[in-house]
């Protein structure tokens, strides 16, 4: 057999999950790792004390150095684990590599209830996943398909086609996880858990994803002298409504504005039921109606005092209601950026960004801005 032929049979499939092969190469940044558990609680039960709220944390260390001066803790979003920050579906380097090779201590966490944070089925932790194969199609990885909202027929940066069957959508399907449903008790065991971690490590940027931008607030609202900056790939923390996928439609959520769980207020309020709503806006498929507070509305000062920032893309379904959030942020009292990725010349981005074909360049423009912030600093 000549040689090219040879070489041809010997050829080894490295797309998606085929990767794990040991003949495929890594295109990982080289760092040392350690692993923690912080936080968590005793539970006493007829047999015995068990432990709950445990957040498992991921301590990288850049191989060639830490050359930051304040580190970088990673929130991933809803029915996936903190390693949606590593490599991507398609194997490329993902944001950790990124910022590790840039000199940043990183640290990634699973939620309490999820991945290696995972709790018992109890009253407390409901395990929910409803994102089904199909699902995920519309919402993530071939939402022009559907096109749901007009800005879904730019979603172009997902690798592959994005459906069932093709390489990269399996190996993104497969990070797909439960997660509880219990949003109270999910967001009262991060409020400690998280802030326990950031008591330990000191100031730190926080960068979220999704739902997880949930847990950035609330540690703003819990422990604001240990968070340097708050970044938010596409917050899902609109104040106070979920969004259906037809107008007017939706159901409750979030009671406290930003969260389902209490934020200091001022004035002070006892009960989520002392702040007046009002919707602003007409309702639109290509820009949602918003659900604020009526003028005068409180504040919101020690989240107001955390820097913050949200990215959104162009195709995403977020493009559609991002807006409400800036706009509540800055009735409590904020200066929120907003960073349209569009406005940058960066296009054809959907919710999972960071994963996505062109995920380096958002990652550049994450570093940019906390290297601005930074330098901005007293």
């Amino acid at each position: 057999m000549p040689a090219t032929a040879r070489a041809e049979s010997q050829a080894v499939d490295c797309t998606g999950i085929n990767a794990v092969s040991p003949k495929c190469s890594t295109n990982e940044t080289a760092y040392f790792r350690d692993f923690f558990y912080l936080g968590g609680r005793y539970l006493t039960t007829s047999s015995g004390n068990l432990t709950f709220d445990q957040l498992y944390v991921e301590k990288l260390t850049p191989a060639l150095g830490v050359s930051q001066p304040k580190p970088l803790v990673f929130f991933h979003g809803g029915a996936v684990s903190g390693v949606t920050w590593l490599n991507t579906p398609d194997n490329r380097k993902g944001f950790a590599s990124y910022f590790l090779e840039r000199g940043f201590m990183v640290y990634l966490v699973d939620h309490t209830s999820v991945g290696r944070s995972s709790q018992m089925d109890t009253a407390d932790y409901v395990l929910w996943n409803t994102t089904t194969a199909e699902g995920v199609e519309a919402a993530f990885t071939a939402p022009e398909l559907a096109a749901a909202y007009p800005q879904a027929v730019n979603h172009t940066q997902w690798p592959g086609t994005g459906i069932k069957g093709d390489p990269y959508f399996d190996a993104f399907r497969k990070t797909v996880i439960p997660f509880t449903s219990n949003w109270t008790t999910g967001e009262l065991s991060m409020r400690a858990s998280a802030c326990d971690l950031l008591d330990h490590i000191g100031p730190s940027y926080l960068i979220s994803h999704s739902s997880g931008a949930t847990y950035s607030v609330l540690l703003s609202n819990d422990c604001p002298q240990n968070v340097a900056g708050n970044i938010n790939l596409e917050h899902s923390t609109q104040p106070f409504w979920n969004y259906g996928s037809t107008l007017n439609s939706g159901s409750a959520i979030r009671p406290w504005g930003l969260a389902n769980t209490p934020l200091d207020y001022d004035p002070p309020i006892t009960n989520a039921s002392e702040l007046v709503v009002e919707i602003v806006g007409n309702d639109t498929l290509a820009l949602r109606n918003c659900h604020l507070q009526a003028e005068p509305a409180r504040q919101l000062p020690k989240i107001a005092s955390v820097p913050y920032l949200c990215i959104t893309g162009e195709a995403s379904v977020h493009a559609t209601y991002d807006h409400c959030v800036i706009e509540y942020l800055k009735q409590a009292g904020a200066n929120p950026d907003w960073i349209k990725l569009a406005d940058l010349g960066i296009h054809g981005n959907g919710h999972f960004m960071h994963l996505e074909m062109n995920n380096l360049e958002i990652a550049a423009v994450v570093e940019g801005w906390i290297l601005k912030t930074e330098s901005s600093q007293p």
